[in-house]
């Protein structure tokens, strides 16, 4: 794994730098929805990524935001986010990062999550803790929801399908103490296990946006399930992410919402 950690954080490094130099500069959009946008730097940022995984690990597996690779079946499977937060990156607004995490035989058991504009490092290895910029982290000692401040995220479909967090949103911001929505489910996870969020959740997240921050979390100390608490799956659409002691509190206001159909829960992989 030390090796799998060296080269996950040298390749997180070199796009991290490709995005801040990127920055300045007026972005090409492409709009893939109304609100779901991609730029050149996420197409530039990916193929660096996957380019260096090809060489150093040819026999992996690679499930990626902007490109559909067939899968080999080894039991190795990286899952890639080369920008997470790109609306925000177009608007020059500095919270965004790049994102990578390792299954070994459909477990996640390395996270890397990379903030070039802070220069933080967040990673974890199962078993081994979570760090950020070399010191361990663990998450917040709160234990009651309305001391508590959460972040959440809306998917890009809200304007098209009632089943948009809206409700949860309300539902939860008469809770807490205050609620933070940032545009990064990577960081926004990574700022739970590092204890300046108390709790998050979000629903129709891709497996990419949130394998690296989930593992992070647990490695912190943190508890992550679905809406209903059962174990969290990066292949289905809800996350639950928080320190652990306000969990339960979190997971009653969740259930007062609307939730994706038994059908749309898992995303395919």
């Amino acid at each position: 794994m030390k090796s799998f950690l060296h080269e996950a954080i040298e390749i997180a490094k070199r796009v991290g730098q490709v995005q801040l130099n990127g920055l300045p500069e007026r972005r090409i959009v492409h709009y893939k929805s109304e609100i779901d946008l991609v730029t050149e730097v996420d197409k530039e940022c990916e193929e660096i990524l996957v380019n260096f995984i090809k060489k150093k690990f040819p026999d992996h597996d690679i499930i990626t935001e902007e490109t559909q690779f067939e899968l080999k079946g080894s039991p190795y499977c990286w899952l890639i986010d080369p920008l997470d937060g790109t609306t925000n990156y177009v608007h020059g607004y500095p919270v965004f990062c790049v994102s990578l995490a390792l299954q070994y035989e459909g477990e996640v058991v390395l996270g890397v999550v990379y903030d070039p504009t802070r220069d933080e490092l967040f990673w974890a290895e199962k078993g081994r803790g979570a760090y950020l910029n070399g010191s361990r982290i663990k998450v917040s000692n709160v234990t009651r929801l309305s001391e508590s401040l959460l972040a959440t995220g809306f998917p890009y479909d809200l304007k098209r399908d009632p089943v948009n967090n809206l409700d949860h949103f309300l539902n939860m911001i008469f809770e807490a103490q205050a609620i933070r929505r940032d545009g990064s489910a990577a960081l926004n996870l990574c700022y739970v296990a590092s204890g300046r969020f108390d709790g998050f959740w979000e629903l129709k997240l891709k497996p990419w946006d949130v394998a690296a921050g989930v593992l992070i979390v647990k490695e912190a100390g943190g508890m992550v399930s679905d809406f209903e608490g059962n174990p969290f799956d990066p292949f289905h659409l809800e996350v639950v992410a928080s320190n652990g002691h306000i969990h339960e509190q979190m997971l009653s206001v969740l259930k007062r919402g609307k939730r994706p159909t038994t059908e749309s829960k898992r995303f395919p992989k």
